[in-house]
């Protein structure tokens, strides 16, 4: 069985499983136990670590998520490059539910989460104006485009701190923003990853038009993970085509985040 991986995926919301051969591993972090234990195994020649963000049963809500152990738990397994499927709803009507949309901008609008592994033993500040991985984000929209979903290419998700979702209010201020999409757990999860120096991909699948881009009561959770559900194996081929062409290689700013900064720690 593989005991280390080279890639790591975080599932979101109804994307609890990946891979069918896998060895479970439980992890302990210096940040607490991971959300779920840790499923390692294969996706064509590649390695691949999976980890359901919010838990297998979805005991976790957004703002409850232990993303530090998650991401930590990831990288001391030896991953480098982390693709992250998520669901999110639409600020603007053009990209209607089934896009996939991967975001290269992103907005904070959490409150309370922690957010950084440097927060004792010395200031350390990462680079962070663009968040995403440019390889895993060329990788991400080419393997959807030839998967044949709606997708775009670019945008930003502004992510919220839930679990509540948006008012209509607070949904056209974003949508007048300019803002493409929104979310509960992009964030701090790609600032995480650009700390541990690791690549990070979002693969959002939009599920809903957000309440102030239509009429109506707005949408659910049942109804987020109804959609979900209904796309899940699709989401799967298209995280499996991904995982299998993400370059072998770092090349990207990512790997050389930390070059030059003293850490207060020893990373895994």
């Amino acid at each position: 069985m593989v005991t280390r991986a080279d890639i790591g995926v975080i599932g979101g919301s109804g994307f609890y499983s990946l891979l069918d051969d896998a060895e479970e591993i439980e992890l302990s972090t210096p940040y607490g136990p991971p959300s779920d234990v840790v499923t390692v195994g294969r996706i064509g020649s590649r390695s691949v670590a999976f980890i359901p963000r919010h838990g297998r049963d979805h005991r976790f809500p957004p703002h409850r998520i232990p993303y530090r152990a998650n991401l930590w738990a990831l990288r001391s397994l030896g991953v480098r490059q982390v693709l992250a499927p998520s669901a999110v709803g639409s600020l603007q009507a053009q990209y209607g539910p089934g896009a996939i949309v991967v975001p290269d901008q992103l907005v904070d609008r959490t409150s309370g989460r922690a957010q950084t592994y440097y927060d004792a033993g010395g200031a350390v500040h990462v680079s962070f104006a663009d968040p995403y991985c440019p390889s895993g984000r060329a990788v991400a929209v080419s393997a959807a485009r030839e998967g044949g979903w709606h997708t775009v290419d670019g945008g930003t998700l502004v992510v919220i701190e839930g679990p509540r979702f948006s008012t209509r209010a607070e949904s056209q201020r974003f949508a007048r923003n300019g803002w493409t999409i929104v979310g509960m757990t992009g964030f701090p999860e790609a600032v995480l990853a650009r700390e541990l120096a690791l690549c990070y991909t979002s693969l959002s699948l939009v599920t809903d038009l957000d309440a102030g881009v239509e009429a109506g009561e707005g949408v659910t959770h049942d109804e987020v993970l109804e959609f979900f559900a209904q796309n899940v194996h699709r989401m799967r081929t298209l995280v499996a085509d991904a995982v299998q062409a993400l370059p072998e290689a770092r090349i990207c700013p990512c790997a050389s985040a930390l070059d030059g900064i003293k850490l207060p720690f020893e990373l895994p």
